[in-house]
């Protein structure tokens, strides 16, 4: 199965289960958990089932399109599920036998690893899964998002596409892999891998960045003083891009990362009160869902 089919069937399983389908963000993320669809989904105890393809940027991961495994970009098929289903393991067996996984014919385990997120005050406990001894997906049971503690909890399923893919085509490199029968992932992502790797590594000015850095924060707090969180929320992820392009400069000592990650932490808390006060304040039929 190629890359382009895999995302179909994952979105078509996910659709049958009730989810919401929506789209990539258009502001850059480091994570799935990061787009809306899971931060503002994840808060409030109105039931939700939303799933989506998320292009994950993470700076400092580059490696000049030279690395088989390990990329600046990479893809992501993220599921939350609130309240969590009974039967949540089951169902995500199922999505893997729904790809095409002989699940009796693999060792698939669920590794203990409770996930954190600094920058986004959130936590929850769960597992990593492997199978053959490959990580395909984080699931977790998020318990707190943005400061607050969730009631009811959601489950954040988080699914590594490339490698899901790399072990259906058995391929030993991302740029091997075959995204829709006519183009492979190397002549869609390495050049720009190799050109961003260039820029994050070697050519974006550190003043610039930290500047920028502070124009966000400044911008996002501007709109919580108006109570516009979904602009701030937006101000609060180009400031985390930012930190992250400081990161791959190496740029920002011990001492400074901590400083940085909680001015990110701040603002995302104050989205998330905002945010969760609104639902309080905002008759049903027009509550925002994410």
């Amino acid at each position: 199965m190629n890359l382009q089919g895999l995302i179909a069937k994952f979105e078509e399983y996910w659709r049958k289960q009730g989810c919401l389908v929506i789209q990539p963000y258009d502001v850059e993320t480091g994570a799935g958990t990061f787009n809306p669809g899971t931060f503002f989904g994840s808060l409030g105890s109105d039931p939700l089932k939303v799933a989506y393809v998320e292009p994950s940027r993470r700076p400092p991961d580059g490696r000049y399109g030279k690395n088989p495994i390990r990329v600046r970009q990479h893809h992501q098929y993220q599921v939350v599920l609130k309240p969590p289903p009974e039967k949540s393991q089951e169902l995500y067996l199922e999505s893997l036998e729904y790809i095409g996984i002989d699940l009796a014919a693999h060792d698939v385990r669920f590794v203990d690893d409770n996930w954190e997120s600094p920058s986004l005050g959130a936590r929850g406990t769960g597992w990593e899964v492997w199978i053959d001894g490959l990580e395909i997906t984080q699931f977790t049971y998020f318990q707190r998002v943005g400061g607050i503690d969730l009631d009811p909890v959601c489950v954040e399923l988080a699914y590594g596409l490339e490698r899901i893919a790399t072990f259906i085509q058995d391929t030993e490199s991302v740029y091997d892999l075959d995204w829709n029968d006519q183009f492979s992932y190397r002549r869609i992502f390495q050049e720009k891998e190799r050109q961003f790797s260039s820029y994050n590594f070697d050519l974006a000015s550190v003043d610039d960045n930290q500047e920028l850095f502070k124009i966000a924060e400044r911008e996002a707090k501007k709109c919580l003083e108006e109570n516009l969180f979904y602009p701030a929320y937006d101000m609060t992820l180009k400031a985390a891009h930012y930190f992250n392009i400081l990161l791959a400069r190496n740029a920002i000592s011990v001492t400074e990362r901590e400083k940085y990650i909680r001015g990110i932490r701040n603002l995302a808390e104050a989205v998330a009160s905002q945010y969760v006060k609104s639902l309080e304040d905002t008759p049903d039929e027009r509550r925002p869902i994410i």
